[in-house]
């Protein structure tokens, strides 16, 4: 960020400070008496012939980035699914999609307003950009193995980007986690579609992600009746060796219950991969939990939390009233309450494995009322793994751990909306997750790739963190939705900013790195 630009942004900063301040706590009315602060009179439009701007300053950053990544070279030499280039290429296709998400669009139909937009197309040099039924006529020309292919294409680019990190980034462990979730379709004609187990229509696709970033690597669009750990193991391989080409060296596949796949356990383990994986209360594990396992084998489990508070000697804050279980009390419903938690483990040989593994036991003590009845009893919860250096109590807080993917299934729900299947075939709407899902890859690769300069390490670092943990709904309006006049003079595209934002430094800062 030049001085001009730092000059503009402190001095956009302390007068919105100081307008604030004045009315932080309260203020005087003003004039003859209070009124509203919303107290300005009647609109008056006029247009401007000359100046054109769009709300979307961002868009500039995010292409200059997958042009820096090698991203748009990629996807038109990788991905091939197009006869003839008229106009359109692969990579206009596909950016065309992570864009429309990028700025804000929940549905294909919202590319018809950018598409309208001149200065949007000024600002990314575009003549036309494909309307919403040519976008999805696009990821209709997708078969499985098309779409394979264009997973490997953004993966290979992603290897990339990890390589630039430092080399605190592989020495820690790359850490796999795979999960199913439902997405419900109101449709009648949607092919490949189901009824799942809660009895809703729809699609079952699997997400198999790399919990260091949040980013998801593979995607499988499946009906909506095929089991959650359907096809996973294939993936989990497939996630391992991109791991590791990329530079890690300790990887940890993380699941529930679903995926502890008894069948590729041993082939996992000498191959130097380690799994935390969450194991079925079948019965015989519960007899054995309770017949070869005394009271004096369990250890009481502290959550990280309380852990904390007791470290720090910080005293809790009281509670407030709990509206719910005061609800279910008073109806004389069944209410389930936690006492506490015990960890213990045994060595255990699943079927089609040829040797033993640890079987961590988590027992918890569970208060059950119902009306004035209530009773003692204990729940069983097993995690099956590998490793031998993790105590118990960390083997169950690693695959608790793995709950965060149920996040990440949230963003990309609801943030670019890349699980929402608005096409009419299983291999189309995977088409679409997939291109969609480059709009939560971008803010990953945006915060992994922001330079940190030596002076300024700590704050540098924790900004990348932020950014990287940062909800897509934040991203988007913080770094995105940035009013800029678009201007052409000579060879040059300039973005003049017409509106502060507390993150604008940072944005400056990465479109000055790409920049140099």
């Amino acid at each position: 960020m030049n001085r001009r630009l730092r000059r503009w942004h402190r001095r956009k900063q302390q007068k919105i400070e100081a307008r604030l301040a004045s009315h932080r706590g309260g203020c005087e009315p003003r004039g003859d008496g209070a009124r509203p602060e919303f107290r300005c009179g009647r609109v008056r439009y006029d247009c401007a012939d000359r100046v054109q701007a769009i709300p979307y300053g961002g868009i500039g950053v995010m292409h200059d980035l997958a042009h820096e990544v090698g991203l748009v070279r990629a996807l038109d030499e990788g991905v091939q699914v197009l006869k003839l280039h008229r106009p359109y290429f692969e990579s206009d296709h596909i950016l065309n999609l992570a864009y429309n998400a990028l700025c804000g669009g929940r549905v294909l139909e919202d590319i018809e307003l950018r598409r309208n937009d001149a200065a949007f197309l000024d600002a990314l040099g575009a003549r036309a950009i494909p309307d919403p039924t040519t976008a999805g006529d696009f990821c209709r020309r997708f078969d499985a193995d098309a779409i394979e292919q264009l997973m490997d294409v953004i993966n290979d680019v992603r290897v990339g980007v990890w390589q630039r990190q430092p080399a605190a980034f592989f020495e820690q462990t790359a850490r796999i986690d795979a999960d199913g979730t439902l997405v419900n379709t109101t449709g009648e004609c949607k092919q490949g579609m189901d009824i799942n187990y809660k009895g809703g229509w729809g699609y079952h696709p699997l997400l198999v992600s790399l919990a260091n970033t949040g980013e998801p690597l593979f995607i499988k669009n499946r009906s909506g009746n095929r089991p959650s750990s359907e096809d996973a193991a294939g993936y989990f391989d497939r996630a391992v060796e991109l791991c590791r080409r990329a530079g890690f060296k300790d990887v940890l596949l993380r699941g529930d219950t679903d995926f502890s796949q008894a069948r590729h356990l041993d082939r996992w383990h000498d191959d130097g991969v380690r799994f935390v994986f969450g194991y079925s209360a079948h019965k015989n594990l519960v007899n054995d939990a309770q017949d070869l396992l005394d009271e004096d084998d369990y250890d009481h489990l502290i959550r990280h939390a309380d852990e904390v508070f007791a470290k720090k000697n910080v005293k809790q804050r009281t509670k407030p009233p709990r509206v719910k279980q005061e609800i279910v009390q008073c109806r004389g419903y069944k209410n389930l309450q936690l006492i506490e938690e015990d960890v213990a483990e045994f060595p255990y040989s699943p079927r089609f494995t040829k040797r033993d593994y640890r079987m961590v036991v988590l027992r918890k003590l569970i208060l059950e009322t119902e009306g004035q009845l209530s009773m003692l009893n204990h729940r069983y919860f097993f995690y099956i793994t590998n490793d031998t250096e993790l105590s118990p109590g960390e083997v169950v807080r690693e695959s608790n751990q793995r709950c965060d993917q149920e996040n990440l299934n949230e963003q990309l729900k609801n943030g670019p909306r890349a699980f929402r299947a608005p096409l009419d075939t299983l291999e189309a709407n995977w088409a679409y997750a997939v291109i969609i899902s480059l709009a939560w890859t971008f803010k990953a690769w945006f915060a992994l790739l922001m330079p940190v300069s030596a002076r300024w390490r700590d704050r540098h670092l924790a900004d990348k963190q932020r950014v990287l943990r940062m909800d897509f709904r934040t991203f988007v309006q913080g770094f995105i939705m940035i009013p800029v006049q678009v201007l052409r003079t000579g060879r040059r595209l300039i973005y003049r900013l017409l509106a502060w934002r507390p993150e604008i430094p940072l944005l400056l800062r990465m479109a000055d790195a790409m920049r140099g």
